[in-house]
């Protein structure tokens, strides 16, 4: 018995250290601008007026990722602001979030696009800036879309009539009073059995009838 049950707990550590593997494996850190890049006022080249932004598009972000910034705290910053912030580098807008650490780690909560600049609007107008857009959760639960309601079927005062069909040649056309298809009456073949009920109460009495046999030999 001792020998199963250390069995059983060194099965279930396995399945707990696999469930932290998948669960560390979810979730990536993103160095923003690459593993030896930095957040600063990009290089004069050609690239500079969208250095940030290309690194962005060469990356695939998730909800639960997160970016890290790596910068001069004495002399630079990061604002985390809205569309608008970020197209005019307003560095003074009270609904901003602010990060001054020098090495500031941002997660991802909800997908979109989530819009970054340097807190010194010289250095944002400059080009230190960056949109990442996360894209929907991995399970896929928030990006499915319901199917729209199917139309309900119309009423019958909607439904049009098409029109009788003209009688033959040589037949008069039925009469005010008469059914235009009569219904034939359902022939001795059509009806359901007569004795269907008798043979469930049969059925049912011979069952509990052998129900009984068996309680009485026990």
């Amino acid at each position: 018995m001792a020998q199963i049950n250390r069995e059983i707990f060194r099965v279930f550590g396995y399945f707990l250290g696999f469930l932290l593997l998948i669960q560390i494996g979810h979730a990536f850190e993103f160095k923003v601008g690459g593993p030896t890049a930095s957040w600063k006022v990009p290089s004069d080249d050609s690239n500079a007026a969208s250095f940030y932004n290309q690194w962005a598009q060469k990356n695939r972000f998730q909800i639960g990722d997160t970016l890290l910034f790596v910068y001069n705290a004495d002399v630079d910053s990061v604002l985390h602001v809205s569309k608008y912030d970020y197209e005019s580098c307003n560095t003074e807008s009270p609904a901003v979030e602010k990060f001054t650490g020098g090495n500031t780690v941002f997660k991802f909560n909800q997908s979109g696009p989530h819009y970054f600049i340097s807190g010194v609007a010289d250095h944002c107008r400059k080009n230190e800036k960056l949109v990442v857009v996360v894209l929907a959760d991995r399970t896929g639960k928030h990006g499915s879309s319901a199917a729209p309601p199917a139309s309900p079927p119309p009423s019958p005062e909607n439904v049009p009539v098409p029109p009788p069909s003209p009688a033959p040649s040589g037949e008069s056309p039925p009469s005010d009073g008469a059914e235009e298809n009569p219904t034939s009456a359902p022939s001795e073949e059509d009806s359901p059995p007569k004795n269907g009920a008798s043979s469930s109460i049969v059925g049912v009495a011979g069952f509990l009838g052998s129900v009984a046999a068996l309680v009485l030999a026990i």
